[in-house]
């Protein structure tokens, strides 16, 4: 788990600051958003995204780790088996924050923190293709220069046949 920023922390002591994150973790697992103060936001995103992270693994240990932070089985539950296979299909970025307008009594900048749970759009599974075909053929040039190699053979044998031979002989009478 990311440690605790020095300075001022969430609550005043490093253990409220855990139940803080902890209680703020459980909220966004039960109602998958929350309204809260940027800061609590910003310092909740990677304590839920690693937890999401463990859930999509899905093993004992993984279990036994997020109830360590949660504390909560029913929670932990919702969390292994019904978010983890939402989740399965992405890597990383669970997470959305999104600024609100300031809180009325103490002008405290407000956000809303929640789980982004529309599946990952087909365009970005191509783009992932396309980018690791391009690596392939960076990392093997041998191949690229064979693949060169054979598509000039295949254009010598086009030229060398006989129907070829007829439209060159048509050509040049014109």
């Amino acid at each position: 788990m990311p440690k605790p920023a020095k300075g001022p922390r969430l609550g005043g002591s490093p253990s409220h600051e855990r139940k803080i994150i902890a209680n703020l973790c459980k909220q966004l697992i039960t109602n998958e958003s929350v309204v809260t103060t940027e800061t609590r936001a910003k310092r909740v995103r990677p304590h839920i995204e690693k937890l999401i992270t463990k859930a999509k693994k899905g093993d004992t240990y993984n279990r036994r780790l997020a109830l360590r932070v949660l504390g909560d089985r029913e929670v932990a539950y919702i969390l292994f088996e019904e978010l983890g296979p939402k989740f399965a299909e992405r890597n990383g970025g669970y997470t959305r924050i999104t600024k609100l307008p300031n809180r009325k009594g103490d002008n405290a900048p407000m956000a809303l923190i929640e789980l982004v749970l529309e599946p990952v759009s087909p365009k970005q599974a191509v783009v992932k293709e396309a980018e690791k075909v391009a690596e392939k053929a960076a990392e093997s040039p041998e191949s690229a220069d064979s693949a060169e190699s054979a598509e000039s053979a295949e254009s010598a044998e086009s030229a060398e046949s006989p129907e070829s031979a007829d439209s060159v002989e048509e050509t040049e009478a014109k």
